[in-house]
């Protein structure tokens, strides 16, 4: 199972309607897009210490998924895909998306554009 980004906050956050999601799944993975988000959004927080720290606790939970040649491919073919029906996302959003057809993973977000990458399961809460 892996988390966008705004999985990642919620769980950074103890969002209890996100626990039921996520509780049975073994491993979790995190795309390196996702925490480059959430880093973004710690360096602008007011709560920075605070997500800092949890993040050096938390961040050993998950499996870093990083962008190889395999992901390159499975994201032009999103793009391709995206652009013939006239649906564009936003382009960190097709690198996790990537990532999910490549790892053959759910994806856990609130983002409903997920939705128009075909083959993509999406989990929400």
């Amino acid at each position: 199972m892996i988390l966008d980004t705004n999985a990642l906050s919620a769980f950074a956050h103890g969002d209890k309607k996100l626990l039921p999601v996520i509780e049975s799944e073994v491993s979790l993975a995190l795309p390196v897009i996702a925490l480059g988000e959430f880093l973004y959004g710690i360096h602008q927080s007011r709560f920075r210490e605070r997500y800092e720290q949890w993040l050096r606790a938390n961040l050993p939970l998950f499996d870093l998924l990083l962008i190889g040649e395999e992901t390159a491919r499975r994201y032009a073919d999103i793009c391709g895909e995206l652009k013939a029906a006239g649906l564009p996302i936003p382009s960190n959003d097709v690198w996790i998306a990537a990532l999910a057809r490549e790892h053959g993973s759910p994806l856990v977000s609130r983002d409903d554009h997920f939705r128009a990458v075909n083959g993509l399961r999406l989990l929400t809460w």
